[in-house]
C-alpha cells in the first residue's frame, strides 16, 4: 500500500481511523450461560408481526487481521473537476483497507462500469495493480473512466465509515434487491442527464453525465464538454447518505408528510458538507485564504458548484450559509427549499461552536483583540483553526447520525429532528460545556422550526421522555440475555434477532401497553373510521456510543409500526396512516425512551388529508381507484429536477 508523503498529504477522517483500527470479528461476547429465555405468551401472528427487515442481511466490512494494512490511500476531488488544484481540489484520503477485486468490488460496494449511452463497459479499475498502489490510485481526471470508479468507491467508503463509527454497529442497506443484498451497486455512468439518484429497487447509486451548455459555465468546465455527477464529491456523499438513511429507517422513504422529503435532502447535504470539512489540507487552504473566517470560505460552504453553474444557476447548487434575515421554514415549500432551511440551521450552530472554540486562539494571536493584523495568518494558527474545524465537523456528523436513532419511526418533522438532536447529545454529554444544544435550539428557532407539543424551547422541555407510566423491564432484552454474532457491531444472528423482536412485540402489544407504544386496538381504529393492521416490529439493533470523556453507552434501539387504513366513505378516497414508536432500552432491559407517534393521534388525520390534497403532496401521491397510492418512489421524485 502507498504510504508516507506522495505529493499530497493523505487525510484520515476520524471515523475512518476508528473503523480501520477496530478489532471487529476477532472475538466477541460469549453467549449467556443459560441461554436466552424463551418468549412466553407469544402473540406472533395474533397480536403482532415481525417484519422481514428485522433479519435482513447486514453488510460486514472487512475484518482486518494482524499484518493487514490500516488504510488504502486514494486520490479524490474534494469538490469537483472545475475547482483549482491550487486550492486543494485534489486530496489523498485514507479509506479503510479491504481486499478489492477489479471494479473495484469490496465487501460493501460494487462498482459497475457499464455505460448504457455508449452501449459498452469501461475497463474496471484495478486498485491492486502495482503502479496504481504506488501512486495512491488513479490520477484524478474527467477523461479517465477508472478514476470515476475510484472516486465513487472512495467517497462512499469514507461516508459509510462515518455512519458505522457514530452508531457503533454495521449498517444494513434498505434496498429490496435479492441477489447480492449486502453490497450497494455504484454506477458512475448510469444514464445521460445532469442528475444522480438512489434507486431503492435496484440497490444502486446512479450517476448521470451530460454535455455542458455552450455559453459561459464558469470555472474550468468546457462549454459543450462533458460534466460527470460522479466526480462531484458532494453529489456522491449526498447520494450514499440517502442509501444509508434508508437502511436506518425504512419508513423515512415514504413521503407521508411535508417534512419527510425535506429532511432527506437537508440531512444528505449536511453529511456531504461535513465530510468535505474532514479534509484537513482543503480546510487549511480555505481558512488561509479567508483569513480564518470559515463563514467567508466558499470552498467549505458551497455544495456542487460545477453542477450549479452547468444548470445555469450562476452559483453553487446550494450553500450552507444563511442570508440575513434567515430563510423561514414553510411547511408548504418545495422539499429542496425546506431542506436548505435545515442545512443552514445546523450549519449556523456549527459556526457558532467553531467561533466559541477558536476564540482563545484568535485572542492569543491578536494580543487580546480577537482581530488578526493584516497579512497572512501564521502557519501555526491556521493549523489550529483547521484542526478545530475538521474535528468539530466530525462531532456534528456523529451527532446527526446518532440522532436518527432518537427520531420517531414514521412521518419525521424538522421539529422532531431538533428534539432528537437535543436528546441524543444530552444522552452522551449531559453537561454540554460548549453549548451545542443551545446553539442548535437558537438556530432552529431563528428559522421558525418548532416542535409540536412542547411548552417551551428550554432544553429540558425538548428532551424525549421516559414512558409516562411505570413499566417493568423487558427481561428477555437485558444485556445478560443478548447474544451477538461474533461482535456487537455485527448484530445478532437471524434467530436471535427474531427472538428479540418477538419479545418486544409480546411486551408492546399487551392491552395495557398499547397506548404508550402509539398503537391502536381494532375497535379503537373502527371507532375512528379506520381498519388497523397488526403492529409490526420493524427493526431491533444495538447502539454503541463513545463520549468525549471516554464513557461508553450501550442501548438497544427498536421500531414498532402500525398501519391504519382510513376509510372516510361518502365518496372520499381511502388513505393509509402509519404510526408507532421508537423504543430505546438500557442494559437492564429498562425502557429509557418511548418516542411514539400514534397513527391517529394529535390531529394526524387532518394533517395527512391536507398533505394529500396539497401541491407538494400531489408530487408524491395520486388517486388510483378509490384510494391514494404513491405516484413514484420518494428518491425518484426528489431528483426528477435537481
Amino acid at each position: 500500500m502507498a504510504t508516507g508523503q506522495q505529493q499530497l498529504d493523505s487525510s484520515t477522517p476520524q471515523a475512518t481511523a476508528a473503523q480501520a483500527q477496530s478489532r471487529d470479528g476477532t472475538g466477541g461476547l460469549p453467549p449467556p450461560v443459560h441461554g436466552p429465555p424463551s418468549v412466553e405468551g407469544d402473540g406472533l401472528g395474533v397480536r403482532f408481526q415481525v417484519a422481514a427487515s428485522v433479519t435482513r442481511a447486514i453488510a460486514r466490512p472487512f475484518a482486518r487481521k494482524a499484518g493487514d494494512p490500516l488504510y488504502r490511500p486514494l486520490k479524490v476531488y474534494t469538490s469537483d473537476p472545475a475547482a483549482s488544484r491550487m486550492e486543494a481540489a485534489v486530496t489523498l484520503i485514507n479509506v479503510p483497507y479491504e481486499p478489492l477485486a477489479p471494479g473495484p468490488e469490496g465487501s460493501l460496494f460494487k462498482v459497475d462500469s457499464q455505460d448504457p449511452q455508449q452501449n459498452g463497459r469501461y475497463q474496471p479499475a484495478d486498485l491492486n495493480e502495482h503502479f496504481v498502489l504506488m501512486s495512491g490510485g488513479y490520477t484524478p481526471s474527467p477523461s479517465e473512466p477508472r478514476f470515476h470508479q475510484q472516486m465513487v468507491y472512495a467517497v462512499c467508503s469514507s461516508v459509510y465509515a462515518v455512519f458505522r463509527s457514530a452508531l457503533g454497529r454495521h449498517v444494513a442497506w434498505g434496498f429490496r434487491r435479492e441477489d447480492d443484498p449486502t453490497r450497494l451497486a455504484l454506477r458512475p455512468f448510469a444514464a445521460k442527464g445532469k442528475n444522480a439518484w438512489y434507486d431503492k429497487e435496484e440497490g444502486a447509486l446512479c450517476f448521470g453525465y451530460d454535455v455542458a451548455p455552450l455559453g459561459s459555465v464558469g470555472g474550468r468546465t468546457l462549454p459543450g464538454g462533458y460534466v460527470f455527477t460522479c466526480l462531484s464529491h458532494d453529489i456522491v456523499a449526498h447520494e450514499v447518505t440517502h442509501a444509508l438513511l434508508d437502511g436506518l429507517r425504512a419508513q423515512f422513504s415514504v413521503p407521508t408528510g411535508p417534512d419527510v422529503a425535506a429532511f432527506h435532502e437537508g440531512f444528505a447535504d449536511l453529511i456531504a458538507i461535513f465530510q468535505r470539512l474532514s479534509y484537513r489540507e482543503l480546510v487549511k487552504t480555505a481558512l488561509r485564504k479567508a483569513r480564518g473566517r470559515l463563514d467567508q470560505a466558499p470552498l467549505l460552504t458551497e455544495l456542487a458548484s460545477q453542477l450549479g453553474h452547468v444548470l445555469e444557476l450562476d452559483a453553487a447548487l446550494r450553500s450552507a450559509l444563511s442570508k440575513e434575515p434567515p430563510e423561514q421554514y414553510d411547511a408548504g415549500a418545495e422539499p429542496h427549499q425546506s431542506g436548505r432551511v435545515l442545512l443552514c440551521a445546523i450549519f449556523e450552530a456549527y459556526l457558532t461552536i467553531f467561533q466559541r472554540k477558536t476564540a482563545p486562539f484568535l485572542r492569543l494571536a491578536s494580543n487580546g483583540t480577537g482581530i488578526c493584523p493584516p497579512g497572512e495568518l501564521p502557519a501555526d494558527l491556521t493549523e489550529l483553526l483547521a484542526h478545530a474545524a475538521s474535528s468539530l465537523a466530525g462531532h456534528f456528523q456523529a451527532l446527526m447520525i446518532r440522532a436518527v436513532d432518537y427520531c420517531p419511526p414514521v412521518d419525521i418533522t424538522l421539529g422532531e429532528f431538533l428534539r432528537a438532536l437535543v436528546t441524543a447529545d444530552y444522552d452522551l454529554v449531559p453537561d454540554d460545556p460548549w453549548g451545542y444544544r443551545e446553539a442548535l435550539i437558537d438556530a432552529f428557532s431563528r428559522r421558525a422550526i418548532y416542535p409540536r407539543h412542547v411548552p417551551t424551547l428550554a432544553e429540558d422541555a425538548l428532551l424525549w421522555r421516559a414512558p409516562r407510566r411505570v413499566m417493568p423491564p423487558v427481561i428477555a432484552l437485558d444485556a445478560a440475555h443478548l447474544v451477538f454474532d461474533c461482535d456487537m457491531a455485527c448484530g445478532a444472528t437471524p434467530a436471535e434477532l427474531t427472538r428479540q423482536a418477538r419479545a418486544l412485540g409480546e411486551f408492546a402489544t399487551r392491552p395495557e401497553h398499547l397506548q404508550e407504544f402509539g398503537l391502536l386496538s381494532g375497535s379503537e381504529a373502527e371507532a375512528l373510521g379506520g381498519r388497523a393492521e397488526l403492529p409490526v416490529v420493524a427493526s431491533v439493533r444495538i447502539a454503541r456510543r463513545a463520549g468525549p470523556d471516554g464513557q461508553i453507552v450501550n442501548d438497544l434501539v427498536a421500531e414498532i409500526t402500525q398501519q391504519v387504513m382510513m376509510q372516510p366513505g361518502a365518496g372520499k378516497a381511502d388513505y393509509a396512516l402509519v404510526g408507532g414508536t421508537t423504543v430505546i432500552l438500557g442494559p437492564n432491559g429498562e425502557i429509557r425512551y418511548l418516542i411514539s407517534k400514534s397513527a391517529v393521534g394529535s390531529e394526524r388525520i387532518q394533517r395527512r388529508r391536507a398533505f394529500l390534497d396539497s401541491i407538494q403532496g400531489r408530487q408524491f401521491w395520486q388517486l388510483r381507484g378509490t384510494a391514494y397510492q404513491e405516484k413514484r418512489p420518494l428518491y425518484e421524485a426528489l431528483h426528477a429536477g435537481t
